[in-house]
C-alpha cells in the first residue's frame, strides 16, 4: 500500500487533465464534468473578532460566469475565489452543517464522507421523515473527523466542502497537504470556524471571515448553481422568523433555559444559547434567557448541582432525537435523583429534545420550529412530549412553516 504522502498515479493523471496544469489555493479551477464526540461536546469556545455574524442570506459573494465556455466562480473565506468549470456531483464533507447544505441543495445523495455518518444519517433521517417525497442516505460513508489524505485521493470528490483552516489543526495535515489536494483532487471550499467564532491559527488567521448559517448557505447555493433552491428555501425561512418575531412575549416574560448534551447522565456538557456563531442560529432568534447567566462557558461540564443553581425553566437536550437515545430514560435519571428532580425544567415536565448544534438549513427550520413551540407553547403551539422515533407529526394548522415547500425546494420542483 502506497504511504500517506504518495500520490496515486491514477489521480495524478485524472486531476491534471481536469486542471490542465498546477494551480495554487484560492484560484482553482474544478473540472466537473456532467449532468457533536458526536456534537464536539468537548469543545471550548473562541473569542475571535468577527467580520459579520449575520444569519440572513445578505451575503455580497456570489456565483459569476467569466468566461465564454460557462465557466464560474465562487467565494469564500478563507479559501478565497475558486473557479468552476461545472458544478460538483461528488461532495468531500468533515462537518454537518456542511452535508446539510449539500442536502438542501437537493445533493444529499452526493455526498462521499461526513463526520459520524452512521449517527447522522438516523438523526437527520427522524426529520426527514416529515417531508413528503424525500429521502436520504449517508450509512456506510467514510468517517472524516480525521481525514486520512489518501482516502481523498481514493474518493476523488469533485468538491471539498470543508474548511482547510480547521483541516489543518490536526497533526497530520500541513498547508501543503491542503495544495496538494486542491491541485491534484478538488478544491476546498467551506467554513467552519464560524460555528461558535473560533479564533483561527497560522496563516489563516490574516481576514478570516465569519458567516451566519445562511450566509454560508447562500455562498454554497452559488458554487453548486442552485441559486432557485436556495432562495425558495431563504423565502420558508424569512417567513418562519417573521411569525417568530410576531409571537415572541418580552423579553422580561421569557423562561430561563439551558442546552445540555450527555451520552453519559454522570458527564453533562451545557452550551450556550445566544453567543455569536451558527451553532446557536436556532436558539438565538428566540431570546431565551440564559439559566446560567454567562456563569458557565459553551462545552464546560456541569453537574446536578450547578444545574439546580442555574434553576432554568427548560432544558433542551442535544441530541434527543437520534435513534439510540433514550429520551425517557434522561428524563428519568433527572426525575429520580435527589437534586436533579428539584430542578423548574423536571418538576414541569419541561425537557425537551434536540438535534444537532452543527445543523444546515433544513434541520435548522425544524430546530427553529420546535425550540419556539418548547420555549413559548402558548405562542406558537404545545410541544408532544417526545421519548422516540421521529419528528412529531405537528397538525398543519400548528405548523410554523410548510413541508412541502421545503421538500419541493430539495427535489427541484421550483
Amino acid at each position: 500500500m502506497p504511504s500517506k504522502d504518495a500520490v496515486p498515479e491514477e489521480s495524478t493523471r485524472r486531476a491534471f487533465a481536469k486542471y490542465g496544469g498546477t494551480v495554487a489555493l484560492g484560484g482553482l479551477l474544478t473540472g466537473c464534468t456532467g449532468g457533536d464526540a458526536r456534537n464536539d461536546p468537548s469543545g471550548s469556545d473562541g473569542d475571535g473578532g468577527s467580520s459579520t455574524d449575520g444569519e440572513a442570506g445578505d451575503s455580497d459573494a456570489s456565483a459569476t460566469d467569466d468566461t465564454d465556455d460557462g465557466s464560474y466562480t465562487a467565494s469564500i473565506s478563507p479559501v478565497g475565489e475558486v473557479t468552476f468549470e461545472s458544478p460538483p456531483e461528488t461532495v468531500f464533507t468533515r462537518l454537518t452543517h456542511h452535508a446539510g447544505m449539500a442536502f438542501a441543495l437537493g445533493r444529499g445523495d452526493d455526498v462521499t464522507a461526513l463526520h459520524a455518518p452512521d449517527y447522522y444519517d438516523g438523526l437527520w433521517n427522524q426529520f426527514v421523515e416529515r417531508l413528503p417525497g424525500v429521502s436520504l442516505d449517508w450509512s456506510g460513508l467514510y468517517s472524516s473527523w480525521q481525514p486520512d489524505k489518501e482516502q481523498l485521493y481514493a474518493l476523488d470528490s469533485d468538491l471539498h466542502l470543508a474548511d482547510p483552516a480547521w483541516i489543518t489543526r490536526q497533526d497530520a495535515w500541513s498547508r501543503e497537504d491542503i495544495d496538494e489536494i486542491a491541485e491534484r483532487v478538488s478544491p476546498w471550499f467551506g467554513n467552519s470556524l464560524s460555528d461558535r467564532h473560533q479564533e483561527p491559527t497560522g496563516e489563516w488567521a490574516d481576514g478570516y471571515q465569519y458567516y451566519g448559517l445562511w450566509e454560508q448557505f447562500e455562498i454554497v447555493a452559488d458554487a453548486f448553481r442552485e441559486r432557485e433552491r436556495y432562495e425558495a428555501l431563504a423565502t420558508v425561512r424569512e417567513d418562519l422568523l417573521a411569525t417568530i418575531e410576531e409571537g415572541l412575549p418580552p423579553e422580561a416574560e421569557r423562561p430561563t433555559a439551558i442546552m445540555i448534551a450527555a451520552a453519559d447522565i454522570e458527564e453533562i456538557y451545557a452550551y450556550t444559547l445566544s453567543n455569536p456563531g451558527f451553532l446557536t442560529s436556532h436558539t438565538r432568534p428566540l431570546g431565551p434567557r440564559d439559566a446560567f447567566e454567562g456563569s458557565v462557558e459553551s462545552g464546560a461540564v456541569v453537574d446536578f448541582e450547578a444545574i439546580l443553581e442555574a434553576d432554568p425553566d427548560v432544558i433542551l437536550y442535544l441530541g434527543g432525537f437520534e435513534p439510540g437515545t433514550d429520551m425517557a430514560g434522561r428524563r428519568t435519571a433527572f426525575e429520580e435523583d435527589p437534586v436533579g428532580s428539584k430542578v423548574a425544567a423536571v418538576k414541569h415536565d419541561r425537557v425537551h429534545p434536540q438535534g444537532a448544534r452543527y445543523q444546515g438549513p433544513i434541520l435548522n427550520l425544524f430546530q427553529l420550529e420546535m425550540t419556539a413551540k418548547q420555549l413559548y407553547p402558548d405562542a406558537f403551539g404545545e410541544w408532544p412530549r417526545y421519548e422516540e422515533g421521529p419528528y412529531p407529526e405537528i397538525p398543519a394548522a400548528e405548523r410554523l412553516f410548510d413541508r412541502q415547500r421545503v421538500a419541493d425546494a430539495i427535489n427541484g420542483d421550483l
